[in-house]
C-alpha cells in the first residue's frame, strides 16, 4: 500500500539514528518515495550525504536554505514518519514550537504521521513526555514504540526505538484503506499434528504462510482477527489475537469456541486428514510396530457449514491439479460462500512457498482464475470478496 506513496522522514538527534538508513531503504522498497528531513543534532550521528545516497534525493536541514520548503514538502507528503523522535522533538511538536525546519513541516503537514520515541528510559518516563505522547494519540498520531532494551548507556529498560520492520508495518497499516473495519474474521492457519507416541506424529507439509498472510491483510485493512495457528515457524502478525492448537482436535475445539463472535470464516489450515487410533504414553519401539492403525479425523469445515449461519465461510481445497469439479463438490457439500482452489502440482504454488495460483468458486459456480501472485497479494484478493459480502453485492 506504499507503492507510489510519498513518505517524509524526519531524522533526529538520537544515536537510533543510523536505524533511518535502513528504514528509508525498506520504505523504498515498499515502493515509496522517501524524502528526508533532519535537526541539526541527527547530522552529528548520521551525514546526510548517507540518506541522499540511499533516497536519490537531497536531504533537507536548514530551514532558510527554501523560504517555502517547509510548505511545499508538506504537501507533497502522503505519510510523515519521524524515526527516530528524541523527548526534546516530541515535547517541541506537542507545544507547537516551529524553531527548526522540520518543527515547521510539523505544523504545516496535516495527514497520517507515525513518531518513533527514542531515549533514555528515565527520559521516556517523565510525565511531561508521557502527557506528550498520549495526546498525539488523542490526535490520531501512531505512536510505534519504543521498546524494551539495552540501550545506548549501557542500561536498560523501555526506550529503544522499534525495529524498523515495525515502523515500516505501521507505515503499510496506516496507509491501507480500512474497508474492514468492524467485521470479526477468524483465520486458521498451518498444519495440525496428530500425535503417535511422545516423540512421533503424522502431519502434513502446510507451513501456514497463506494463513498468516490472511490475518496479516485482515488486520491492515481495519478487521478484527482471530488466528488459529496449527504448529508452524513463521511469526504472527502484530495486532492479531492469536491461538495455538497442536491436533485436529484442539483445531476444532478452538474454532468452535471463537466462532461465535466471527462474521466471517476463513479455514485455510491443513487439518490432518488421519491420526492414529492411540496414542502410546511411552515411545514405541521399531520392534514392536508392524502396523499403525489410523482413523478419520473429523470434517471441522463441513460442521461449520451447518452451523455458519450468516457468517461468510470460505474454504480451501489443495489438490493435485486443477480439479473445478471436486473443488466445487466440496463448496456446495460443506455449505460454503466462497472456495479457494490451490493446484499444488504448479511452480511457485503448493506448500511452503511465498508465492500461490489459485481459483476462486462461489456459490453460483463462477470460476476466477488468478496467476502467480505472493500469498499477501492473494490474500487481499480473497478479502475483498468478504468486503463485497459486507456491502450486500
Amino acid at each position: 500500500m506504499l507503492s507510489g506513496s510519498n513518505v517524509l522522514l524526519g531524522i533526529t538527534g538520537s544515536i537510533a539514528a543510523y536505524k533511518a538508513a535502513d528504514l528509508a531503504r525498506r520504505l523504498m522498497d515498499e515502493g515509496a518515495r522517501v524524502r528526508v528531513v533532519m535537526t541539526d543534532a541527527a547530522c552529528r550521528f548520521i551525514p546526510p550525504y548517507t540518506l541522499e545516497a540511499i533516497t536519490g534525493h537531497d536531504v533537507h536541514v536548514d530551514l532558510f536554505q527554501d523560504p517555502y520548503s517547509h510548505i511545499n514538502l508538506a504537501a507533497e507528503t502522503d505519510l510523515f514518519i519521524i524515526a527516530p523522535a528524541t523527548a526534546n522533538t516530541i515535547n517541541k511538536l506537542a507545544c507547537g514550537l516551529a524553531d527548526n525546519l522540520l518543527s515547521n513541516l510539523w505544523l504545516t503537514y496535516d495527514g497520517p504521521a507515525i513518531i518513533a520515541p527514542a531515549m533514555n528510559f528515565r527520559m521516556y518516563k517523565n510525565r511531561i513526555v508521557q502527557s506528550n505522547i498520549r495526546n498525539f494519540k488523542k490526535a490520531g498520531i501512531e505512536i510505534s514504540g519504543p521498546v524494551k532494551g539495552g540501550l545506548a548507556c549501557g542500561e536498560e529498560g523501555e526506550g529503544r526505538m522499534s525495529e524498523v520492520s515495525e515502523i515500516v508495518e505501521a507505515a503499510i497499516s496506516i496507509m491501507t484503506p480500512h474497508d474492514l473495519s468492524g467485521q470479526k474474521i477468524l483465520i486458521t492457519a498451518g498444519p495440525t499434528q496428530e500425535q503417535i507416541d511422545p516423540v512421533r506424529y503424522i502431519s502434513n507439509r502446510s507451513s501456514g504462510k497463506m494463513g498468516y498472510a490472511l490475518a496479516l491483510a485482515a488486520r491492515r485493512r481495519g478487521a478484527e482477527v482471530t488466528l488459529i495457528s496449527g504448529p508452524c515457524s513463521v511469526t504472527p502478525p502484530d495486532g492479531v489475537s492469536i491461538v495455538f492448537a497442536e491436533s485436529s482436535i484442539d483445531m476444532e475445539t478452538a474454532v468452535f469456541k471463537h466462532l461465535d463472535k466471527a462474521t466471517a470464516v476463513i479455514m485455510s489450515a491443513a487439518v490432518s486428514d488421519f491420526r492414529a487410533d492411540s496414542i502410546a504414553k511411552k515411545k514405541l519401539e521399531k520392534s514392536d510396530v508392524n502396523s499403525l492403525k489410523l482413523i478419520k479425523t473429523a470434517d471441522i469445515l463441513k460442521k461449520l457449514g451447518t452451523r455458519k449461519g450468516k457468517r461468510f465461510l470460505i474454504g480451501f481445497a489443495a489438490e493435485s491439479g486443477k480439479n473445478i469439479k471436486r473443488a466445487a463438490d466440496k463448496l456446495k457439500d460443506k455449505k460454503l460462500d466462497l472456495m479457494v482452489l490451490n493446484d499444488i502440482s504448479q511452480e511457485g504454488a503448493g506448500f511452503d512457498t511465498d508465492t500461490n495460483i489459485v481459483s476462486l468458486i462461489n456459490k453460483s459456480g463462477d470460476i476466477a482464475d488468478y496467476p502467480v501472485m505472493k500469498k499477501i497479494e492473494v490474500a487481499h484478493i480473497i478479502l475483498d470478496r468478504i468486503k463485497k459480502q459486507k456491502k450486500g453485492k
